[in-house]
């Protein structure tokens, strides 16, 4: 069982850098993968980044390759996502998520989520 917390949500202005945590509980932490979501009001959940047990790999959605930046850090049981240059249409709900596996690009292949945490981009 993995518990989640994410912080670090706000109202910027485009162009701004936000980072966004994710603290997770458990002692396994670092064999789960880690995801990043977000979403948007009246839109689906959609994937943004995620990372493997070690960190060693990392996948991005289109839309946020060169401007986010997906870490972690297992002796803080934490993940963290670095948002630079953000534009309005990053505005969402971001989600962290954790599977016990590979690192995974769909929603539904992760069983642990947390509550998320407001981005708000004002243009």
């Amino acid at each position: 069982q993995v518990q989640l917390v994410e912080s670090g949500g706000g109202l910027v202005q485009a162009g701004d850098s936000l980072r966004l945590s994710c603290a997770a509980s458990g002692r396994t932490f670092s064999s789960y993968a880690m995801g990043w979501f977000r979403q948007a009001p009246g839109k689906e959940r959609e994937f943004v980044a995620a990372i493997n047990w070690s960190g060693g790999s990392t996948n991005y959605v289109g839309s946020v390759k060169g401007r986010f930046a997906i870490s972690r850090d297992n002796a803080k049981n934490t993940v963290y996502l670095q948002m630079n240059s953000l534009k309005p249409e990053d505005t969402a709900v971001y989600y962290c998520a954790a599977r016990s596996s590979f690192i995974h690009t769909m929603a539904n292949e992760y069983a642990y989520w947390g509550q998320g945490t407001q981005v708000t981009v004002a243009s």
